[in-house]
C-alpha cells in the first residue's frame, strides 16, 4: 500500500481559478472561485450585489 501524494478529492478542485472584485458601493474586495461564478454574490461588508462579469483573473487555487 502506498501513501497518497495529496488529499482525496484533490482532482476535482485542481483546475479552479480565483476571481476577485471590488464592491461598486464600498470598495471592499470579494473573492470567489470559478465553480461559483454562475451564482449571485453580495459584498460581505455592505450587502451590495457584485457583478463578477467585471472581474479579473487573480490566480489558480
Amino acid at each position: 500500500m502506498t501513501t497518497p501524494q495529496h488529499c482525496p478529492g484533490f482532482e476535482s478542485f485542481k483546475n479552479l481559478k480565483s476571481f476577485e472584485c471590488k464592491c461598486p458601493k464600498c470598495g471592499a474586495a470579494k473573492e470567489i472561485f470559478s465553480d461559483e461564478f454562475d451564482k449571485s454574490h453580495k459584498c460581505d461588508s455592505c450587502g451590495e450585489p457584485i457583478d463578477f462579469t467585471q472581474c479579473t483573473l487573480d490566480g489558480a487555487a
